[in-house]
């Protein structure tokens, strides 16, 4: 996410120059596309079904993956050409080079004119050759998405996405509320056993391991997976900082001082490393953690050789199966709410998911406007969000007078009835990537799908507090060429020593030392850059 704010300037026809801010002239644009409405609707309003006015066709680069193969008779497909009369022309590209196949057609100015599955940041390499259309310049006709950004107060958000000419060249997936997925799994009837409580800060998750191996024995209590990295990610907010996944640049924003600052030279990620160093130091967490396959960490869970795993809502499940294989049944393991650090109960996250963009050789299409309109419909219209998630009502689902939803019991999907002999994904196309960007949107969308339990979790987790985005710091050509060269060596340099110090390969007493390295990767210059860019966006936007 973080790679949002390493934009480059626009070229594009419809850019600013130098930097000032865009002004979008809508009754300017709107006389350039009087020509461009074959399919359109007239008054096209939010909350209204859109249906084209003629059949029209959209090509689009899909991303096919191999857990749901595209096909031709899909109902989500056969559905939007029935009743919005809009079919698709697909340039499927796998999973498996998504991003390349992406990056090769865009620079062959080749690209169809919908470009799916394209993460906050992924734009910005594609924005000095004019190859996408800053989508800002035609929300105009996107009421449904206005409609949320206002009702959702998504203002702040869409404004990391802005690049150096003050647009934004993707279209987001969005969320009403934070969605949060990762966390702690702990075994619980190992806690009820011993009289303990869940816990509730990372002391007390010291205090409970302790505990654990004080009545179990065994090398540590504690063996990780994902290399650590999505452990530090979730953890670094309860001591304000970023780590992990979620390091990105390593920069974040300081409001009293009105600039941005590197984390991970900072006393506060100091305070993490030092918590987890402890952890591997006292034996209570395995240092294999950060450097073991997944499957070890899941066979010494299995194996009682670990009581705790860093998990998510699919893969507690999953988890639970291979103890289940190992153990029987006679267990219980379940996700805790992220327990709260030093700096308070805190999350981090944006409410922005994987979107689109759209080719700039789409404006010329006559039936660009009908595009604009149907993307609305499809991507953030209420009745849209409920079709790609659920499938059509009556032949995939049922809805009750209370709008609860339930999916017919002969098609399986995710923990519903397993065993099924049509799967909800690769028979019908439905709960689609790349036709279901954040995966439900609304809070009541999010929370379908999903287990009663999960459902409990995702609303304990809603009453942290979420620390706010980093402002943007968009850069011209020149400032990302630097860098691109100076951010990989620093962040390579600040994981490396992450995990000597955590494993006791590097004293915390070299502290002092390291921060002075850092200086010899560039960190100053670094530094300077993006508070440099960050002042020039305020001055130019305000």
């Amino acid at each position: 996410f973080a790679l949002s704010l390493m934009a480059c300037s626009s070229e594009d026809k419809n850019a600013s120059t130098g930097g000032e801010p865009a002004e979008v002239d809508e009754s300017s644009i709107a006389a350039e596309l009087a020509d461009n409405m074959t399919g359109a609707m007239e008054n096209f309003a939010a909350g209204q079904t859109f249906v084209a006015s003629e059949p029209v066709e959209f090509s689009m680069l899909y991303r096919d993956h191999p857990n749901y193969p595209i096909k031709d008779d899909w109902l989500l497909l056969s559905h939007i050409k029935d009743t919005n009369k809009v079919s698709f022309d697909i340039t499927s590209a796998p999973l498996s080079d998504y991003e390349q196949r992406r990056s090769l057609l865009i620079g062959a100015g080749d690209a169809p004119d919908i470009i799916t599955v394209t993460y906050p940041g992924q734009e910005a390499q594609f924005v000095s050759s004019g190859a996408i259309l800053p989508a800002s310049d035609y929300v105009q006709y996107m009421p449904n998405f206005q409609q949320k950004v206002k009702e959702w107060g998504l203002e702040a958000d869409l404004d990391t996405l802005r690049q150096d000419d003050g647009k934004y060249y993707l279209f987001p997936g969005i969320y009403e509320n934070m969605r949060y997925d990762y966390s702690l799994s702990i075994r619980t009837d190992v806690l009820e056993e011993l009289g303990l409580e869940a816990p509730k800060t990372w002391d007390e998750f010291r205090t409970v391991l302790q505990k654990i191996k004080d009545a179990k024995g065994g090398k540590y209590v504690f063996s990780d997976r994902w290399k650590g990295d999505a452990l530090l990610n979730i953890a670094a907010p309860g001591f304000n900082t970023v780590a992990g996944w979620g390091l990105g640049g390593g920069t974040l924003f300081d409001e009293s001082k009105g600039e941005f600052y590197f984390a991970p030279a900072h006393d506060d990620y100091k305070a993490m490393v030092e918590y987890f160093g402890s952890l591997v130091s006292d034996g209570l967490m395995d240092p294999e953690s950060f450097t073991q396959e997944d499957d070890q960490a899941d066979q010494k869970l299995a194996n009682e050789k670990s009581f705790a795993i860093t998990t998510n809502g699919q893969e507690l499940l999953r988890e639970r199966t291979v103890i289940e294989a190992a153990q029987g049944e006679d267990f219980q393991l379940d996700k805790l709410r992220v327990p709260s650090g030093p700096a308070g109960d805190n999350s981090r996250g944006s409410r922005l998911e994987n979107g689109f963009m759209i080719s700039a050789d789409a404006v010329d299409n006559e039936n660009f406007v009908a595009m604009l309109q149907f993307l609305d419909w499809l991507y953030y219209s209420d009745e849209g969000l409920e079709f790609v998630r659920w499938g059509v009502e009556g032949e995939t689902f049922t809805k009750d007078a209370d709008g609860n939803r339930t999916l017919n019991s002969d098609i399986e999907f995710l923990s519903s009835n397993v065993g099924a002999p049509k799967k909800f994904q690769a028979d019908f196309g439905f709960f689609n990537g790349a036709f279901s960007l954040a995966h439900g949107s609304t809070t009541d969308l999010v929370l379908t799908h999903i287990t009663d339990e999960e459902k409990a979790w995702q609303q304990d987790m809603a009453s942290k507090t979420l620390l706010p985005a980093n402002p943007p710091y968009p850069l011209n050509e020149d400032e990302q060429e630097q860098l691109s060269l100076i951010q990989t060596a620093l962040t390579d340099y600040v994981k490396q020593n992450t995990l000597s110090f955590i494993l006791g390969q590097r004293p915390i007493s070299e502290w002092d030392a390291y921060v002075a390295e850092l200086e010899g990767q560039n960190l100053s210059q670094y530094m300077e850059i993006v508070n440099g860019a960050y002042k020039r966006f305020q001055e130019n936007n305000g």
